[in-house]
């Protein structure tokens, strides 16, 4: 009975030790626990509200604000890099495209006469080309027209003094020349041959001035190779026809003269015009560099634009009315085509190719002149100064056949 009462209570007390080693163990175990649930956990601030992050792989900037119970809540604000083909091509050109005051003389009614000098208008212009201590503008000729001196503003404000080299009335073209010390960025050109139905380009110009200068508007080309019919000398007739692109990209007064780009950033135009009537809305034009070059160049090394010359006074046959195609002029009644002879310049290629007043051209190099503006297009646009000029015309009824050798001396 004693070795019973013995033997149980041993059993009872290793029983109990074995419990209590375990306890231990699942104490220490816990402790351990908390420890690493304690550095595992993010620090609570001193209100018991943990700091949050906006997800960005932007540079972020932190600010702190106060919210009731005067608790913190940590808000990061995201600041974003925009890189795109777009601003790569504003930011390759931008700096090219300038401003251009035309200033004019104003006379005022006084006894001593006094005069002051005046912006007249404004417009846009590029920089095209830099050599030595020179720097070379182009624009258009109707912002630098009547201008008694002209002043270039940089993108940075800076005004400079430019010297007018040559201006075309013709495509709407002039050249202007700067000191280049300040001149940081030259435009490059394009090829505006190369140039597809809507693709995009982007405007840079001056619209309304200088409050708006260095404006960016973006489109696309709306339309190639359109024909606009201007009237060069304000007579209600059509002088002729200027080929132009088209973009709906937003052109407004000032932006004449300014460079309408590629995605690459490359002038692929300069601006020039814009279809304004009331039901009309986003058709601007510009003149296709691949045009303009050639103008360009000779205005910047001539002072104007090295064109063959007849010397003719011309009238488009159309323009007669039929009373005088037969009586004055003679032509046949199947003929209601050509260009009339108005004058014939003495010593004048015409003149010396046998050509006289009242003579109607109908023909050049075997191609069909329908009027002035045929005539004009095939003398400037297919023929050089000393090239033959083969030319059709009727005299008294009859067609005849000449041969001129063109010079260079002014325009028809």
């Amino acid at each position: 009975m004693g070795y019973y009462d013995d033997h149980e209570q041993g059993r009872y007390r290793e029983q109990r030790g074995k419990r209590g080693g375990v306890f231990l163990a699942g104490l220490a175990g816990a402790i351990i626990g908390a420890i690493l649930v304690i550095f595992a956990i993010p620090t609570l601030d001193r209100q018991g509200i943990l700091p949050y992050k906006l997800a960005s792989d932007q540079n972020q900037t932190t600010g702190t604000s106060n919210t009731a119970g005067n608790q913190k809540t940590v808000v990061e604000k995201v600041s974003y890099d925009v890189n795109t083909n777009t601003t790569k091509a504003v930011e390759k050109t931008g700096q090219a495209v300038v401003g251009i005051n035309n200033i004019q003389s104003t006379s005022f009614w006084s006894d001593n006469g006094d005069s002051s000098e005046e912006a007249a208008g404004t417009g846009s212009g590029v920089i095209y080309k830099k050599a030595g201590n020179k720097a070379y503008v182009v624009t258009n000729h109707h912002v630098v027209e009547g201008a008694t001196s002209l002043e270039v503003s940089l993108d940075d404000g800076t005004k400079l003094p430019a010297k007018l080299l040559g201006s075309d009335i013709w495509t709407d073209l002039a050249v202007l020349e700067i000191d280049a010390s300040k001149i940081k960025t030259i435009a490059e050109f394009g090829n505006s041959d190369s140039l597809k139905m809507g693709e995009p380009v982007i405007a840079i110009g001056n619209p309304l001035g200088a409050t708006f200068s260095g404006s960016v508007t973006q489109g696309i080309i709306s339309g190639l190779k359109r024909t606009i019919p201007v009237d060069i000398n304000q007579d209600g007739v059509v002088d002729w026809q200027s080929e132009v692109l088209q973009t709906d990209a937003a052109i407004n007064p000032g932006n004449s003269g300014g460079a309408l780009i590629n995605m690459a950033g490359q002038v692929i135009g300069i601006n020039s015009m814009k279809i304004s009537q009331e039901a009309v809305e986003g058709i601007g034009l510009s003149i296709p560099i691949n045009s303009a070059i050639p103008i360009i160049d000779d205005l910047e090394k001539y002072g104007a634009v090295k064109r063959p010359y007849m010397g003719v006074d011309l009238k488009s046959v159309s323009e007669i009315p039929a009373y005088y195609q037969a009586e004055a002029l003679k032509l046949p009644r199947d003929v209601n085509y050509g260009v009339a002879l108005r004058q014939v310049v003495p010593n004048s290629p015409a003149s010396h190719a046998g050509l006289h007043e009242l003579d109607v051209i109908v023909e050049m190099d075997g191609e069909k002149i329908n009027d002035v503006i045929d005539l004009r297009k095939h003398l400037y646009q297919k023929k050089k100064v000393g090239d033959k000029l083969k030319v059709k015309y009727y005299r008294d009824g009859k067609l005849k056949e000449t041969t001129l050798t063109l010079t260079g001396e002014k325009l028809e």
